[in-house]
């Protein structure tokens, strides 16, 4: 899986690039504020739609401009792609792939795989569960797309739910809808439900080995999925996890109209990080977690190969300097497949790395 180029108009801070890339390794230099990260930001954006520093498109349209488009010339199941994101304020945005436009981000699904690291991702295990949903979420959305599209459906529906709750004392005739909500919301739970759990137990096959070359065999790490407690076996048919949803969220009921919240439901799963038997998120070292993160992300590339026979393009966004030199260098071993995008601020950090190509950015332009 190669990105051969990329094109910008109006996309943060390009004004317009055309950027034609190494299938190795491709390294981003330039000062801070300049646009590395940006760069990073399209590429991924086109894999699944979403950003990680954007809630909204709108974030990532060049200020005093109505309009941003992003287009990549991508090589993946063995052929060419030309995978297209027009984005308009107050319009809806555009996909399209081949010159066919997606009906949604879903579709966009198994085109481009890829996986970043960034520093932000180095909270990945002491922030709080949102973030690790987050991170599966970005993981299942890229290889599944039947639950890209239930996540979608979930993420809108508990949202409209939310609007009901807060506004039925005002409205009472709202709380006649609710329970539709509550049995379409379990639909897409379900599904939910069933997808992570499986993703997080072939998760836990692979990163526990990741994290003990990178801690030198000198800690064990384990994951657990955990989720709504009427479920008894989260990796069990979507069906029959439905039935249990729905039960939980009818014991829940009253109580989430005397709250105005949602209690029950995916939204409240959690990822739970375990060294040594403890939880990572509330007694490890700050070393321990920095490996702990690494370990879930370079894990996440390992199984997106086992399951596509692709390597997914993978984004390091300034890590390197997050990380003292066993990492560093723990990471860069790492790298020897697959293509590679690199940013920081010093070049002479990957001294030792076979660089393919080097790019140098300021305000936004290759200079």
């Amino acid at each position: 899986m190669i990105v051969k180029s990329i094109s910008l108009d109006f996309f943060r801070n390009y004004v317009h690039a055309d950027v034609t890339f190494h299938p190795g390794v491709n390294v981003i230099v330039g000062d801070n504020a300049q646009g590395k990260t940006n760069l990073l930001e399209a590429v991924a954006y086109l894999s699944s739609a979403s950003s990680h520093r954007a809630r909204y498109d709108r974030d990532l349209i060049q200020f005093g401009i109505d309009r941003a488009f992003l287009k990549a010339e991508i090589f993946s199941r063995q052929r060419d792609y030309i995978l297209e994101a027009h984005l308009a304020r107050g319009v809806r945005r555009q996909l399209w792939s081949n010159g066919v436009r997606l009906k949604s981000a879903a579709e966009l699904s198994g085109l481009l795989t890829t996986v970043l690291f960034c520093p932000e991702d180095l909270n990945l295990i002491r922030a709080g569960a949102a973030e690790r949903r987050k991170f599966l979420d970005s993981c299942i959305c890229q290889l599944r797309p039947k639950y890209a599209a239930a996540l979608a459906e979930y993420s809108r529906l508990h949202e409209q739910k939310l609007r009901i709750l807060k506004d039925w004392e005002e409205k009472p005739s709202l709380l006649d809808t609710l329970d539709d909500y509550s049995l379409r919301m379990a639909q897409c739970g379900a599904i939910l439900i069933h997808y992570r759990a499986h993703f997080v137990r072939k998760l836990n096959q692979t990163a526990p080995a990741v994290h003990t070359q990178c801690s030198g065999g000198r800690e064990e790490l384990a994951l657990r999925y955990q989720t709504v407690s009427t479920v008894a076996d989260p990796m069990a048919n979507p069906k029959q996890i439905f039935h249990q949803l729905l039960e939980h969220q009818e014991r829940h009921r009253q109580a989430e109209i005397d709250s105005r919240s949602c209690l029950t439901g995916p939204h409240k799963d959690e990822l739970a990080v375990e060294i040594d038997g403890n939880s990572a998120k509330s007694f490890a070292s700050q070393g321990q977690v920095r490996t702990a993160a690494l370990s879930l992300k370079l894990a996440a590339r390992d199984l997106f190969f086992q399951d596509t026979g692709e390597w997914p393009v993978l984004l390091l966004d300034d890590v390197l300097s997050e990380l003292d030199a066993r990492r560093q260098e723990f990471v860069l071993n790492r790298i020897t497949s697959g293509q590679v995008f690199i940013t920081c601020c010093e070049e002479e950090k990957l001294a030792n790395l076979r660089v393919g190509k080097a790019f140098h950015i300021r305000n936004g332009a290759l200079i």
